[in-house]
């Protein structure tokens, strides 16, 4: 299981959100500011078996750049030791 983590501008964030969901990916959606982007931002963290990564990243980069104008972003991919749903 991974966990990535993605840094992105909002209007970015929101077309990755909608389509990462749409493929079956659970989202949470974050807010949060400063480090990466050096402002208000969205991190999103998304939960993926392994073999799901790079489509969860393809669907990140497509969302950024479809998003213009606006500054980058960033994906983190950690190793998840265990999860738990309640």
């Amino acid at each position: 299981m991974k966990l990535i983590l993605a840094v992105l501008p909002e209007r970015a964030a929101t077309l990755a959100s909608d389509r990462l969901v749409a493929q079956g990916y659970r989202v949470t959606r974050l807010a949060s500011t400063g480090g990466f982007l050096r402002r208000g931002n969205v991190t999103l963290l998304i939960g993926a078996e392994e073999h799901q990564v790079e489509t969860a990243l393809r669907l990140l980069r497509e969302a950024r750049q479809q998003a213009r104008g606006e500054p980058g972003g960033i994906a983190i991919v950690l190793n998840v030791s265990g999860f738990e749903r309640f």
